[in-house]
């Protein structure tokens, strides 16, 4: 290769290379591009890398095996445009050279090892509009001089050991749109002038030190004491005044010893696993087609396992679909704060600048879906209303439990996961949309799935808990008839919704339920189910009403679901009521 002399761009980036990076490309000295990025070679960073001043311009060798310090010969690429060596296991410090790149518009160093402090000179790459330091070990504090990168725009230094505060400097950053310092240990108030009046909780969490704004979801800061009138104290007072003072700190501290005690008891729950992008590849196969699980309306769903064994499914955002981006965004922040034991589980999200994924908790039970349509898969009576009171609690954490109502705006039974005891799990909060405090409604450009989407969602854009409730309606009504509302049968002004109300106008409930549920009329169960049935179905057309102000709230809903499943109970075993699972959630 030494011998190409002319090379100007060579691009080998996504195949499965091993070795070394060859020492001989150094000998290519009009070589302006060089993307070995996406395969798995090992070792170091060739240092005479450093000596193609002339003519590199951009270096990718991200998602590799590289285990090396950054030689410090690279930093002297005075010229260079773009660096990407992140999620490799590069070790060591970043060194002050790094400021030399003063042509730089975007350099990547995340999902490495890196140790030491952020070098100062970073602030002197005025040219610099990406830069990306995250899921490091990085300490000290975030340097002042980021104020004077003033072209940034991305800039996300989140999963290291950072301490301090955070500069106000950082204000005068005014193109600056993407700020991420969540999960490391600064303090202090958030500052609020510049970008950081557009900057979400997203940007700060588990920075347990942290005050400002309560749309942060951070507690506000203390006003500190002005002291200046000590001065005038007379001397007679002031050691009284000392004293107290000094019993005061006392107590201060001790509550901060309490505090610092409580951050480590649990601030190692709120930590995600760090998954790099590389070990998404490993367990996967390369992210191979037999381990695909399915794909959505904004990219694929693997199973993969990671390095300690765990299964995880592991869903891989497709950037050129318009919306993608700002879905892996919603997803990461909705899924970051809630936690109920009927909402999927993330593990991680793995961000780079083009690979998004979420990973999450298995589900070996696949989808509602398949259970209702797949060949060779069926649901009793109980299963599903199992699984619809599993639903319905997730909705009323989300509606009514959690500190700022969040309305899925999706829910179908794709979205609805069964793990290995059949417990529903509801997922995919891709457009998922937070009520502001005190609010009951807001607004959305993005259209839910056709069938459940609410009439008042689908022509307005209204986004409210009862259009949750809506279609948890249509879900309980597919789920008991097994007919999709977009089902070839349902043309002109019939609809799942008026098929159902026909068959509870004229007692005629048995001509809509899946046939598998009730068996026939000499069964000594049949009047049960049928009865049982037919409260589902009422329930069903109760959360579906056309205006919203004639629907039930969720928390109706499930007192209505677990009372209809008590009923069954006694009906189908003589009055002996005997439950296989908690009834309450």
């Amino acid at each position: 290769m030494g011998r190409l002399q002319k090379l100007q761009g060579l691009d080998l980036h996504d195949n499965k290379l091993q070795g070394q990076i060859p020492d001989e490309l150094c000998q290519l000295n009009n070589l302006g591009m060089l993307y070995l990025y996406k395969n798995q070679l090992s070792g170091y960073i060739p240092p005479c890398l450093g000596n193609l001043t002339t003519a590199l311009r951009i270096l990718f060798l991200r998602s590799n095996l590289l285990n090396s310090t950054i030689p410090s010969t690279l930093w002297g690429l005075k010229d260079i445009l773009k660096l990407d060596l992140s999620s490799n296991s590069l070790i060591g410090s970043l060194s002050d050279g790094v400021g030399n790149m003063k042509v730089a518009t975007e350099i990547f160093l995340s999902d490495n090892q890196l140790s030491g402090s952020i070098p100062r000179s970073i602030g002197s790459l005025q040219n610099l509009i990406f830069l990306s330091l995250a899921n490091n070990t990085l300490e000290g504090p975030i340097p002042s001089s980021f104020g004077t990168s003033i072209s940034l725009e991305h800039l996300d230094l989140s999963q290291n050991n950072l301490s301090g505060v955070i500069p106000k400097s950082l204000e005068a950053l005014s193109y600056l749109k993407y700020l991420n310092v969540s999960f490391n240990r600064l303090q202090g108030e958030i500052p609020t002038g510049g970008p950081f009046k557009n900057l979400s909780a997203q940007s700060f969490v588990s920075n347990q030190g942290l005050c400002g704004a309560s749309r942060l979801n951070v507690p506000p800061c203390k006003r500190k004491t002005h002291r200046s009138i000590l001065k005038f104290v007379i001397p007679g007072i002031l050691s009284a005044v000392l004293l107290v003072t000094s019993i005061w700190i006392l107590i201060l501290c001790r509550k901060k010893n309490v505090g610092a005690a409580t951050q480590t008891t649990f601030f190692p729950q709120l930590l995600w696993r760090r998954v790099s992008y590389q070990e998404l590849l490993r367990a996967t196969d390369g992210f191979n087609v037999s381990n695909l699980l399915g794909t959505g309306g904004f990219g694929s769903v693997y199973k993969g396992t990671l390095s300690d064994g765990i299964n995880v499914a592991i869903k891989v955002f497709n950037l050129e679909l318009e919306g993608a981006f700002t879905s892996f965004e919603v997803e990461c922040e909705m899924l970051t704060n809630i936690r109920h034991r009927n909402l999927v589980k993330v593990i991680s999200c793995c961000s780079q600048i083009d690979f998004k994924a979420i990973v999450l908790n298995y589900m070996p039970n696949g989808s509602l879906e398949k259970w209702l349509y797949s060949p060779n898969f069926s649901l009793n009576i109980m299963q599903r209303l199992n699984i619809m009171i599993d639903v319905a609690s997730a909705l009323q954490y989300l509606h009514h439990d959690y500190v700022t109502p969040i309305v899925h705006c999706d829910l179908k039974p794709t979205n609805i996961l069964l793990d290995d005891d059949m417990i529903a799990h509801v997922a995919d909060f891709g457009i998922a949309k937070l009520l502001g405090r005190g609010d009951s409604m807001t607004r959305t450009m993005t259209l839910a799935t056709i069938g459940y989407m609410a009439p008042e969602y689908g022509m307005g854009g209204i986004v409210t808990r009862k259009g949750d409730v809506y279609s948890f309606g249509v879900v309980l009504m597919e789920t008991f008839a097994r007919r999709k509302p977009t089902d070839e049968i349902f043309v002109g002004e019939m609809s799942l919704k008026q098929w159902v109300a026909n068959s509870l106008f004229t007692d005629a409930i048995v001509e809509v339920v899946d046939t598998e549920l009730l068996g026939t009329e000499v069964d000594h169960d049949f009047l049960s189910k049928r009865e049982c049935l037919s409260s589902v179905m009422r329930l069903a057309i109760a959360c579906s009403a056309e205006s919203p102000e004639e629907r039930i709230n969720i928390q109706e809903a499930l007192a209505t679901l677990k009372k209809i499943k008590i009923k069954f109970l006694k009906d189908s075993t003589g009055g002996r009521v005997v439950l296989n699972r908690p009834l309450v959630q």
